[in-house]
């Protein structure tokens, strides 16, 4: 017992720590340890896993606390041939922006000489010691100068040097190792075949207000392709930080879909490549061609001269070239429509293939005369020879038997006034107004294919009715489309309806027969195997409106192959050839050249023995 200074009392007592004691801290300590270890764990898989979108899409970006975030283009992809591949029509590419920051290049002519030949960059000494302007050609002098007057901005922390950069052009550029020499990612839309298919794929392109997809398959299926952007939002504190325990709420972009096109690329290829050989050979100044699958009315070819690279769609001179002329080009069909009036006519019942009446050159409805387009006469003909030697007489024939409400019944049941709706944007749905009018004029006109407007791909859907025993099959240019989320569309062949009875149907395609072995389809033929179809020269109406430009003329040929067991049906048709007037020396023999190659393509057996001349 001790005694302080003021007199109290109190009692020391030494404490030692029994092991007891020291294992119980011992175990509270290493509880707070796991826990502690626990939280980060837990704190680690949140950041890693639930809220990594989130923290990627910071990452990407940083002094933004609300950023979009933009999704994958899907592909469009075609049959790659027989084999069941599939290749990319429409597709997306990383290419580069060079850009630099002047304030780290120290020597900027040393730099610019080295990296403009790397970027295609031309250096005409000539020309910038003398200090002339440069001609012609001598246009590369101008980028170098831009180029070096770029690098010399000592106080310009970022200066744009090139876009497009392929990524081999990189590889090349990194090996020089300059400082203040960088690069970006832009990721493009490209498109590998470049003009073949060009009206079917479209581009990706900007309206003034945003980038979408234009024209062709692009602008059809924006929305399927083009997927739908994302976005992230979350809190900042007082001075604009993040705020990492805050709000936020993030929408991951979802990626647009692929879509397969019924188009084969070997078809494809070689369809466009024979139409622009056809094209520059007459002179012409366009043309399309458009091939179907008899059975499933499935396209396997569509194209159009002129055509354009969507690689570079801007460098084009008239932008009417964008518009797909099989499914936008508009125009009166002339004598190929005479197989529409001889199919209500048979159909009908009003006559036979044999049937005959005297053609006298030519017909007066009121103050009108129309003649044959050869101005000849043929005397008695059949509905056959009607076809082959393709005259107008014979047509207005037919046509009157049918009578003109029957007659216009027949050609809408065809298709014709409608659009076809085969996937495309833009499409022309005709003209057949004039069927509506009185007036036996507007009858005759029309058996013949004046006065009134079809589109190529009408044509086809209209000939595939015919070709297929009388059932028309919805003409469709979209296969299947590819969900990002797994899911798959699938079209299937569709039959709209019949349009003539199966025996109207043979009867006809034998008529159609005729026309290519003696009529004016004679260059359309193949050697060993039947062909059906039907030439069609038409004028070409004056933009006044009064009458026909003189001399100008559309070529058509419409038809199908083998007659037995018809595989295709295809239009081919050239716009103001130079050297010819007639289809049967434009239109039929490109048909005849891309269905030689069908036939055996498919290895469809010759059903007939092949003459040789």
């Amino acid at each position: 017992m001790y005694r302080s200074q003021k007199g109290r009392n109190f009692n020391v007592r030494s404490r030692v720590l029994t092991a007891d004691t020291m294992d119980a801290r011992m175990r509270i300590a290493k509880t707070a340890l796991f826990a502690f270890a626990g939280l980060l764990i837990v704190r680690l898989f949140i950041l890693q896993i639930v809220d990594a979108d989130i923290y990627r899409a910071l990452a990407s970006e940083q002094r933004e606390i609300y950023r979009d975030l933009f999704p994958e283009r899907g592909e469009v992809l075609i049959h790659d041939g027989k084999g069941g591949g599939l290749t990319p029509l429409a597709t997306n590419k990383d290419l580069y922006l060079v850009y630099a920051d002047p304030r780290l290049i120290q020597n900027p002519k040393n730099v610019a000489d080295k990296l403009a030949p790397v970027l295609g960059i031309e250096k005409n000494v000539k020309c910038k010691m003398e200090n002339e302007k440069c001609e012609e050609g001598e246009k590369q002098i101008d980028e170098y100068v831009q180029l070096l007057d770029r690098l010399s901005k000592q106080d310009d922390p970022y200066e744009p040097l090139k876009h497009g950069v392929e990524e081999s052009v990189m590889e090349e550029i990194k090996k020089l190792n300059f400082i203040g020499i960088d690069s970006a990612r832009e990721p493009v839309r490209y498109y590998p075949l470049k003009n073949i298919s060009s009206h079917i794929a479209g581009f990706v392109g900007s309206d003034g207000e945003k980038i979408a997809g234009r024209y062709g398959i692009e602008g059809a299926l924006e929305k399927e392709l083009a997927g739908v952007q994302g976005f992230f939002e979350g809190e900042r504190d007082v001075g604009g930080r993040w705020i990492p325990v805050g709000k936020r709420n993030l929408k991951p972009a979802l990626d647009g879909s692929t879509v397969v096109l019924t188009l084969d690329r070997a078809i494809q290829h070689v369809a466009c490549t024979k139409l622009n050989e056809a094209v520059a050979r007459h002179g012409a100044s366009g043309g399309s061609v458009v091939i179907a699958e008899v059975a499933t009315g499935k396209i396997l070819a569509m194209c159009g001269a002129p055509d354009f690279d969507p690689n570079v769609y801007s460098k084009v001179e008239d932008i009417s070239v964008y518009n797909n002329p099989a499914t936008f080009g508009q125009y009166e069909p002339g004598s190929v429509f005479k197989v529409i009036t001889m199919a209500a006519a048979l159909d009908t019942g009003e006559v036979t293939p044999e049937t005959t009446y005297e053609d006298k050159g030519e017909v007066k409805i009121g103050p009108y005369t129309i003649n044959n387009s050869d101005y000849k006469k043929h005397g008695v003909q059949t509905m056959t020879q009607v076809l082959e030697q393709s005259l107008n007489t014979g047509a207005m024939f037919a046509a009157q038997k049918v009578g003109i409400e029957r007659f216009r019944d027949y050609v809408e049941r065809f298709g014709f006034g409608m659009p076809t709706n085969v996937g495309l944007e833009q499409e022309a749905k005709g003209d057949i107004a004039s069927l509506s009018k009185r007036g036996l004029i507007y009858l005759a006109t029309s058996s013949f294919g004046q006065g009134i407007s079809v589109t190529p791909v009408q044509l086809l859907q209209a000939i595939g009715a015919i070709s297929n025993q009388g059932k028309m099959m919805k003409l469709w240019l979209v296969d299947e489309i590819r969900k990002s989320n797994g899911a798959i569309i699938k079209n299937e062949p569709q039959a709209v309806r019949e349009v003539i009875n199966p025996r109207t149907a043979t009867l006809l395609s034998g008529m159609m027969v005729s026309v290519v072995e003696r009529g004016h389809g004679k260059r359309a033929g193949v050697p060993g195997y039947y062909v059906a179809g039907k030439t069609g020269t038409a004028q070409i109406p004056r933009t006044d409106g009064k009458g026909y430009e003189s001399g100008a003329t559309i070529g058509t040929f419409a038809g199908f192959a083998p007659v037995e067991n018809p595989k295709f049906v295809m239009v081919t048709r050239i716009d103001r050839p130079k050297d010819v007037q007639f289809a049967e020396s434009s239109a039929a023999p490109l048909f005849g050249e891309i269905a030689r190659f069908l036939l055996q393509y498919y290895e469809i057996k010759p059903t007939r023995p092949i003459v040789q001349h």
